[in-house]
């Protein structure tokens, strides 16, 4: 595994809409693995193909460093509730705002192998996936800003 450095807010690689993965080989798994160990690195709980230079729909997410989702070509199926809480992001170091975001989501991906999973995410979970998934499209966290005192609705 090998450290990647984390694109910075400003790089317009972070705007750009990311291409679904087709082939599942060693070197995604060794893509995957290197996001997991710069995340882990940064504090972080997701890590998005895109903050590391790469234009592919790939995602990393964990809230504990023990329990990992890798979400490739990820795609939400359902979304239901709402919540606001304040997010940062890697790619935005320094920079915090309070985002709206679903609840609970229902979340279509492929892990390494091409093995299609559905998660079923609520709270922290949930706003994680939606925000590295925002990632996917160009979107960043402060596109969704939504004023003061975050809270759960």
């Amino acid at each position: 595994m090998a450290l990647r450095s984390i694109v910075k807010y400003g790089d317009p690689i972070l705007r750009e809409k990311c291409s679904e993965v087709k082939m599942f080989n060693e070197r995604l798994g060794i893509v995957i693995d290197d996001m997991k160990e710069t995340m882990i690195k940064a504090d972080g709980v997701g890590l998005a193909a895109p903050q590391i230079g790469m234009l592919r729909r790939i995602c990393v997410v964990s809230l504990d460093g023990e329990e990992f989702y890798e979400l490739v070509n990820p795609v939400i199926v359902k979304s239901s509730g709402t919540q606001c809480k304040v997010e940062g992001c890697l790619s935005i170091p320094g920079e915090q705002a309070n985002i709206i975001r679903p609840n609970c989501v229902v979340v279509d991906a492929a892990d390494r192998t091409g093995q299609v999973y559905r998660y079923k995410a609520h709270g922290d979970l949930a706003r994680v996936f939606c925000h590295e998934i925002d990632h996917l499209d160009g979107i960043l966290f402060i596109d969704r800003e939504h004023g003061e005192g975050g809270d759960n609705e």
